[in-house]
């Protein structure tokens, strides 16, 4: 066995800042895409959301081709796309075209939820049965991504051939199950929804059978990052996100909040006591206060890979975030055994 560094990556809800417009956060993300890009950062993926005044990437496929076409190197893709939302054959001609366009570079990673609310997936034209088809529609989407098959009568075109590589998002058993039903890689939300964790992870590795794009399974859990020079200053800008989860809990959708000097003047106790269990796998402080709690999440799922969320106010923190985690990337701590070469 020997070690390597846990690869990181980004998840980037592209959030609309107040005082901002979504032509500003698109912007950002680009500029983050290209800082990530020179840090190290291993893939910049974005989501779908729809009906939702703070997050700027509904349209998931033109985000990833914007960010895709100003960066050189970076992977990047979806995290992840709601396929129930779409026909199948639509999101393999969108993502076959971004492979074409981009090859080697284009995640596809898929969701079962709606990433909405009623009113946006009745605007959608959403069948409300359409998730319940989930596992046959990913099967569906990897065929017509695939080889062309000699009695073929349709295919997605770009598409065909360019066999995107997918993954599985979830939050619970029921997407470990299926990712691991289909030999793919898992993404795990626990940077909102973290409460199943440990359990779907464990499902995913007992029930993970090979498939042609991976022979073992991987896992990546996403968490919210925030770091800075001090604690101090850490705490203080995750009062943004603090505020967002605070308002989802109202049922309020805004936009990204500047952090505030004393988050418990926002929140009452029984709110304050749900986001910290919703916000459980955040790390948020120091660059070391950051590495002992990255090292010990790691140490504990046994994560192939980090994807990091960090909802930051202002853009030169979030910045600079980022960068502070790449270095924490690099030192002994964040890293996994791997079989070598000769015993693999």
């Amino acid at each position: 066995m020997t070690d390597t560094a846990i690869p990181l990556s980004v998840l980037d809800l592209v959030p609309v800042r107040t005082g901002d417009t979504p032509s500003e956060a698109l912007r950002n993300a680009l500029d983050l895409a290209r800082h990530a890009e020179r840090w190290g950062y291993t893939r910049y993926w974005v989501a779908e959301h729809h009906n939702m005044i703070g997050i700027a990437s509904a349209a998931t496929s033109v985000v990833i081709g914007y960010i895709a076409g100003g960066t050189q190197s970076i992977r990047v893709g979806s995290g992840g796309v709601m396929l129930p939302n779409h026909s199948p054959l639509v999101i393999a001609e969108q993502f076959g075209t971004l492979a074409s366009l981009y090859p080697g570079r284009i995640d596809l990673g898929l969701g079962r939820a709606p990433g909405t609310d009623m009113l946006a997936m009745r605007a959608m034209r959403r069948d409300p049965q359409s998730a319940e088809r989930f596992p046959e529609d990913v099967l569906e989407l990897r065929a017509l991504l695939g080889p062309v098959q000699p009695d073929q009568r349709f295919r997605a075109v770009p598409g065909a051939g360019t066999n995107v590589p997918l993954w599985i998002l979830g939050s619970s058993l029921y997407g470990a199950q299926v990712a691991a039903h289909f030999g793919l890689p898992y993404a795990f939300a626990s940077h909102f929804a973290p409460a199943a964790l440990y359990d779907a992870l464990d499902v995913y590795r007992q029930m993970f059978r090979p498939s042609e794009q991976l022979e073992q399974p991987y896992a990546m859990p996403c968490v919210n990052v925030i770091a800075a020079d001090t604690d101090e200053e850490a705490r203080h800008l995750f009062t943004s996100l603090q505020q967002r989860f605070t308002d989802m809990t109202r049922n309020e959708r805004g936009l990204l909040a500047p952090p505030i000097d004393d988050i418990d003047s926002y929140w009452i106790p029984p709110e304050k006591a749900q986001i910290e269990r919703m916000l459980a796998c955040s790390f948020v402080g120091s660059p070391a206060t950051v590495a002992a709690g990255l090292a010990a999440f790691v140490e504990r799922t046994g994560a192939d890979e980090l994807i990091v969320s960090s909802a930051i106010y202002d853009h030169a923190a979030r910045l600079h975030s980022y960068e502070l985690l790449a270095g924490i990337g690099r030192e002994p701590g964040l890293r996994k055994a791997v079989p070598n070469a000769a015993s693999a």
